[in-house]
Parts: C-alpha cells; sequence; structure tokens
C-alpha cells in the first residue's frame, strides 16, 4: 500500500514538472515571437520613413508618419523617430524605435522594443532617374 502512494506522488511530481516545463517553453516562445515582429516593424517603419526625408509622398508626406503607419501595420507602436526631413541631396540615416506588447502567459504582458535603421541616399535616386531618362532618349 506505502508503494502505491509513493507512486501516486511520483507521479504527480512529474506531472507538475512537465507542466511547468511547458509553460515555461510557451512563455519564451512567446517572447521570441514578439522580438521577431517588433524587428521587423522596426526595419518596415524605418524603411518607409527614409525616402520621405527627402521627398514628400506616401500617405502624409511626414516621414514620421509613414514610420508610424508602417509600425502599426506590422503590430508595433512607434515611440521614436529620429528622421529629420532634409531636401538636400546628402545620404542620412533614419532611426525608428519600436514596441511591441504581447500577452505572455502566466507573466502578463510584456513589452518588447526594437530599434530600426535605414539608409537614404537620395543622389542615387536622382542618378537612377537621369538613367532611365537617357535610356528612353530623353
Amino acid at each position: 500500500m506505502i508503494d502505491r502512494g509513493v507512486a501516486g506522488l511520483a507521479a504527480l511530481v512529474l506531472t507538475g514538472a512537465a507542466a511547468l516545463i511547458g509553460l515555461a517553453l510557451f512563455a519564451g516562445t512567446q517572447l521570441l515571437v514578439a522580438q521577431a515582429q517588433a524587428a521587423n516593424a522596426a526595419d518596415a517603419a524605418a524603411l518607409a520613413a527614409a525616402p520621405v526625408t527627402f521627398r514628400p509622398f506616401g500617405s502624409s508626406g511626414r516621414p514620421w508618419e509613414e514610420a508610424e503607419r508602417f509600425a502599426a501595420a506590422n503590430g508595433a507602436r512607434l515611440i521614436r523617430c529620429r528622421c529629420v526631413i532634409d531636401r538636400s541631396l546628402r545620404r542620412r540615416m533614419v532611426e525608428v524605435e519600436v514596441v511591441v506588447v504581447r500577452p505572455v502567459p502566466p507573466l502578463s504582458s510584456r513589452l518588447v522594443r526594437a530599434t530600426g535603421r535605414a539608409e537614404f541616399d537620395p543622389s542615387r535616386v536622382i542618378e537612377g532617374v537621369s538613367d532611365i531618362e537617357q535610356r528612353r532618349g530623353r
């Protein structure tokens, strides 16, 4: 009779340990997914904002609004945008930071931040347009 009680207790402990390990793996996976989502959203936001620092286009013509729109489309919220409008032909770097809020049971929700950068060289765009016009015979 005593052996049966010990076996039942051991089964209960092993089941509890397996459940805790499973929960930890699930929470870790959710954090990895949130990190990937935040990184993708940050990169998309930076790439969207970079050309708008030179020439207004897109939904509003403002680089930070383009960054905000692309971050939101990727499930993130824009929290910082270093994307200064510069109408010169100088190369510039755009940097954005986004945050993703992800529920991670049993830890409630976690904020995951990511930074994205994109370089834009307007002179390359001008050269490309000139090359296209020359090929067309203009």
